[in-house]
């Protein structure tokens, strides 16, 4: 008889074992206040107005909704934060949270601080991944003229090329230093170089171990096909293939845009569509572990039990170096460190920098939450659950 899976995600000593009493309790009152959208909405409008009027803020946000979903505001900050999760057998993938600037200066000038983290990441076994956007390093328009497939003029073409050895820089660290870099997705109407960019990476330095990683969005219907299209050209020219598995982040913003342009929207048409292809992604990957890695980046219960039950009735190691599990930094505790607990490989996402140029970052954390239908309901009852557990509450 087959051994049963001793995995569970309802076990909050170890969800929330590295968390103190006072820890716990402010994570009580922060989830309390963002499940309710108009104060979220409030903080959205208010908090950019304080910062350019100068309003001592900064110490109220450090201490509340920034400490609870970024690892710090400098490279060493974090660093302890990964060094905490890591005594708990979580590692980290680091995301410099900085929305980017506009402008070359500011593009040149980001590639040494991804470079100065590969470096760092490299130095501890608790950071095997670095997070890249390419729109980080890349005009947003120049993008868009690319996806459309249209002419660039002499200029356009030397800052596109300037934008493909941004990444390759990168990319090339990442190889030398032996850190995964992930890249992440972005809107649909960007997509396409975006993909190109990473497909090139991923040819130049996915020989015989996967530094890269293309980001693959399952709310979109056509990211599955994609994603097996993507393997076959890994075969076809001798790489394997990074897949960094997510539902997706832009749904408004795509469906809204679709709408406005009158084009039929990208977006699947339930979520039911999104939770099939993400779990019919899971499986085709653990079905190619020979010829990819795969980043399966999600705070979905049953995606998450659905890719560890497969590795399991495989006989597959739980700790498999070509799969990886990760949720955001300050969410989904209970699937991280059951899953650490359980021997998976799994890691927390974790934006750093100043807390002004993170803000961007905390708002569209604090809006997704709200918007994710029983998100914190969930978050809430676990941590009441485990409050109860050490008579807290």
């Amino acid at each position: 008889m087959e051994k049963q899976l001793p995995l569970s995600f309802d076990n909050t000593a170890i969800a929330f074992e590295a968390k103190t009493d006072k820890a716990l309790k402010k994570a009580n009152f922060l989830f309390s206040n963002i499940g309710k959208p108009w104060l979220v909405k409030l903080g959205a409008v208010m908090t950019p107005i304080a910062f350019k009027l100068g309003l001592p803020i900064k110490g109220i946000i450090k201490s509340t909704i920034f400490s609870q979903f970024c690892g710090g505001e400098t490279l060493e900050e974090a660093a302890t934060t990964a060094l905490q999760l890591g005594n708990y057998h979580v590692g980290v993938a680091l995301d410099y949270g900085v929305e980017a600037m506009e402008g070359e200066e500011s593009y040149d000038a980001a590639v040494p601080e991804f470079i100065r983290a590969i470096q760092y990441a490299a130095s501890r076994p608790d950071i095997p991944f670095i997070a890249i956007k390419v729109t980080g390093f890349a005009r947003f328009d120049l993008l868009e003229k690319v996806h459309r497939k249209e002419t660039l003029t002499p200029a356009e073409q030397q800052e596109y090329t300037r934008v493909r050895n941004r990444v390759h820089a990168i990319a090339e660290a990442g190889a030398r230093h032996n850190v995964a870099i992930l890249v992440d997705a972005e809107e649909s109407w960007i997509q396409d170089p975006v993909d190109a960019l990473t497909d090139e990476m991923m040819s130049l330095f996915n020989e015989g171990k996967v530094i890269v990683y293309n980001t693959f969005q399952m709310y979109c219907h056509d990211r599955y096909p994609f994603l097996q299209v993507s393997l076959e050209k890994a075969v076809k020219n001798g790489y394997l293939l990074g897949a960094k598995l997510v539902r997706g982040a832009y749904m408004e913003k795509e469906n809204k845009r679709a709408a406005e342009n009158n084009y039929p929207t990208p977006i699947q048409p339930s979520k039911e569509a999104t939770d099939k292809d993400y779990d019919a992604a899971v499986k085709f990957c653990i079905d190619n572990l020979d010829k990819l890695a795969v980043f399966i980046g999600t705070h979905n219960e049953n995606s998450c039990m659905f890719a560890a039950r497969l590795l399991h009735e495989k006989g597959l190691p739980h700790n498999h170096p070509h799969v990886s599990f990760s949720q955001l930094l300050g969410m989904s505790d209970n699937i991280t460190f059951n899953l650490a607990h359980a021997g998976y490989n799994v890691s927390k996402y974790l934006p750093y920098g100043p807390v002004k140029e993170v803000m961007p970052y905390l708002i569209r954390r604090a809006q997704e939450n709200t918007s994710i239908a029983g998100q914190m309901g969930r978050e809430l009852a676990l941590i009441r659950k485990e409050m109860k557990r050490r008579a807290m509450a």
